[in-house]
């Protein structure tokens, strides 16, 4: 699908071998497990979307609550990475021609797990993988997983040797050194890093006197994670040569330029769909428009790291 904003402006990005008309992508685990819905996402301006994370078999997930709203500020979230299992996905998408660039996120308790999903899901012509290597509140899905760069490194080989599509790395901020994971990774021969995953996080109601998750702890996303986004992306841009992907807390097209300006390539929205609907894919669309006629950017290729 193709926005048009003005035949002067290039906003077409491009991440390892996948191309999109635009840099906003829906981020995985807010949309994006039925083909309807994600034609809905597609037709509401995204240039590509990510899948909810899928799994070698089905799962329930967390009891509720598993989400609760943090304010102004974010979204705190222990979901258990329900989901229908590989099989059930491939069966559901199988024979959908999907005129748009669709990434399958997929996880796993091991190296194994992770290649076999990914194998299963060739069938579906995915336009990429993104590895989510670092839920942080599933620990017996290999939530440590990317906490660990022997493990980090052994996933993306060994997507990376079963599969014939770009694989993209999430990262986790949950560790001492992002950097190393995320070189790690590279070295492993992902073709872009995606940062960051949510924060690991917890809010006790005073009243019941605790957690107001029914796990407990959960991870946080929105506004909050921001600013500690932005500094991962500033730095993995300096180190790294692949495309990185910025992820948390974009509202709004200055969220957008402040990835872009820090590296960027392309971003992922998420929790701001809770508050704005889909319309905030065009509302930062025309942002972006605005931004770069006023400064004369002809595409978004121009503002990348600009902020260096």
């Amino acid at each position: 699908m193709t926005i048009l904003l003005d035949m002067s402006l290039n906003f077409q990005v491009k991440l390892a071998s996948l191309e999109m008309d635009n840099p906003l992508m829906l981020a995985s685990g807010v949309l994006g497990m039925s083909p309807s819905t994600i034609r809905r996402v597609a037709s509401s301006g995204a240039g590509g979307l990510v899948t909810k994370s899928i799994g070698l078999d089905a799962r329930d997930g967390y009891s509720n609550p598993t989400v609760y709203v943090c304010g102004y500020y974010g979204l705190l979230n222990a979901m258990g990475l329900p989901n229908p299992g590989v099989d059930h996905v491939v069966e559901e998408f199988l024979n959908q021609d999907f005129k748009f660039p669709v990434v399958y996120s997929i996880f796993g308790s091991s190296p194994g797990d992770y290649s076999k999903i990914a194998r299963k899901l060739l069938r579906l012509k995915p336009s990429a993988f993104e590895l989510n290597l670092s839920c942080p509140h599933v620990k017996e899905v290999g939530s440590l997983i990317g906490q660990d760069p022997k493990m980090v490194y052994d996933v993306v080989k060994e997507v990376k040797q079963s599969v014939n599509v770009p694989v993209f790395a999430k990262i986790t901020p949950n560790v001492a050194d992002v950097v190393e994971i995320a070189r790690t990774a590279v070295k492993a021969g992902a073709d872009a890093i995606v940062a960051i995953n949510t924060v690991k996080a917890m809010v006790i109601d005073v009243d019941a006197m605790k957690p107001v998750l029914g796990n407990k702890a959960g991870g946080l996303s929105g506004p909050a994670i921001k600013p500690i986004s932005i500094k991962i992306v500033y730095d993995l841009y300096e180190n790294l040569k692949v495309p990185v992907v910025g992820v948390g807390g974009i509202q709004t097209w200055k969220d957008a330029v402040e990835y872009f300006l820090a590296g960027a390539r392309a971003v992922q929205i998420g929790s701001a769909i809770t508050w704005k609907g889909l319309a905030v894919f065009k509302e930062i669309l025309f942002g972006l428009r605005e931004y770069m006629m006023e400064k004369r950017f002809s595409s978004i290729d121009e503002i990348v790291g600009g902020a260096h």
